[in-house]
């Protein structure tokens, strides 16, 4: 049987960025990272809309604020060292409403908490860098960016290689024998012993984590996140990156406009209940997971008390001109002809019991193992302050 210091499971980007930086720190480590899919990055990473996140958005004081800040950074950092493209192009926060000035204003002084450059705009600047909005006011966030994070996941596996690392892809975990010194790591692709183990897991993070035998902060329930793309002749409308005041009440940012790396502008997400943790299409249904999701307690208490903002997302999943209406709150001048299909995304929602949002990322471990068991957005921007983390861990149990 094969044996390895340590295993990782996940080739998403925050396993990768725990693979690097653990190689970074201890290069003698022998590492084996396992993966499911036949290639990296296949499911939420692979599916991010490429936004830099700037952090202005989290708690102050919480792991999602404090490593979105650094992580940020480095990632940057990693993208000029690597030749990687990345634009720090700015976004803009919109107000189109009186009613929403309050919750503006609460975002800036989150912003002013965690330290974000970003300022209090009135109508006039705001016309001049999103001439089409609709804002009455908004916040400008000059350091948000845009990348390719699939780009960076091929680039961090090519560095886990180059320095000895071994990837396995097709790669299913299936089970783990975690004994006191050691954890057997059994997978489609082969076992491995390891001294320890990190589990990234992403959408399948709670059902990883029971495998190794400690109990799932909150169950795993699938989002599908929907999109559109602006025609060529309509990208004008959006020259960066429009965001709307979230609603509080509700766990998604709301439909926004994004600019991507490569050329386009992408436009959603519409969320709705995925009928599969890895169904991307309205048509992909797993019963077992469907099941799952509808028969848990958390997923049934937010329903009931998002119902009515969720019957709005499913109308616009069937309804392209409800789509065009939630869009033409930011960018009036939107029409119905200036969309086309994009590929969909789905997000792993962690769900308590009484059906809250985790909304931090969540860390549970034991003496051999580690499990990431919520890493929501940002992860993609803050993956490799996420590494440093749990190095940070690791490093405590290596002698």
């Amino acid at each position: 049987m094969d044996r390895a210091d340590v295993v990782i499971v996940g080739g998403g980007i925050v396993g990768l960025a725990t693979a690097v930086r653990l190689g970074e720190q201890f290069p003698d480590l022998s590492i084996v990272l396992l993966e499911k899919e036949s290639r990296l990055a296949e499911h939420q990473t692979g599916h991010n809309s490429g936004v830099l996140h700037s952090g202005i958005y989290y708690r102050p004081g919480s792991l999602r604020a404090e490593n979105c800040r650094d992580g940020k950074f480095a990632m940057q950092e990693f993208c000029e060292r690597e030749g990687i493209p990345i634009d720090i192009c700015g976004k803009v926060i919109v107000a189109t409403s009186e009613d929403e000035l309050a919750r503006l204003d609460n975002i800036y002084e989150r912003g002013q908490a965690n330290e974000i450059k970003c300022e209090i705009i009135g109508k006039e600047r705001l016309d001049e860098l999103e001439p089409h909005t609709a804002g009455i006011r908004a916040i400008h966030v000059p350091e948000a960016g845009i990348l390719d994070y699939r780009q960076v996941s091929e680039r961090m596996g090519a560095i886990i290689r180059e320095h000895g690392g071994e990837i396995r892809l097709d790669a299913r975990v299936t089970g783990f024998d975690v004994r006191t010194d050691e954890v057997i790591v059994h997978s489609t692709g082969g076992d491995v012993t390891a001294r320890y183990v990190v589990t990234c897991a992403g959408l399948q993070a709670d059902r990883v984590t029971q495998l190794t035998g400690q109990k799932p902060a909150a169950k795993i329930v699938p989002f599908r996140g929907e999109y559109y793309e602006l025609r060529k002749e309509a990208e004008p409308l959006c020259r960066n990156l429009i965001y709307p005041v979230p609603d509080p009440s509700f766990p998604f940012l709301g439909v926004h406009f994004t600019r991507m790396i490569h050329g386009g502008v992408e436009c959603g997400p519409n969320a709705v209940l995925a009928f599969a943790r890895e169904g991307y299409r309205k048509s992909d249904i797993r019963l077992g997971d469907l099941a799952d999701a509808l028969s848990y307690s958390g997923f049934l208490r937010m329903a009931a008390r998002n119902w009515r903002t969720g019957a709005g997302e499913m109308w616009r999943s069937f309804s392209k001109r409800a789509f065009v209406k939630a869009l033409r709150r930011l960018v009036p001048e939107v029409s119905v002809a200036d969309l086309t299909p994009a590929p969909a995304g789905v997000r792993a929602m962690a769900l308590g019991e009484d059906g809250s949002l985790l909304d931090d990322f969540v860390v549970q471990q034991s003496d051999r193992v580690i499990n990431v068991g919520n890493a929501p957005s940002p992860a993609a921007t803050a993956s490799l302050n996420i590494g440093r983390l749990i190095v940070q861990k690791l490093a405590e149990r290596i002698s």
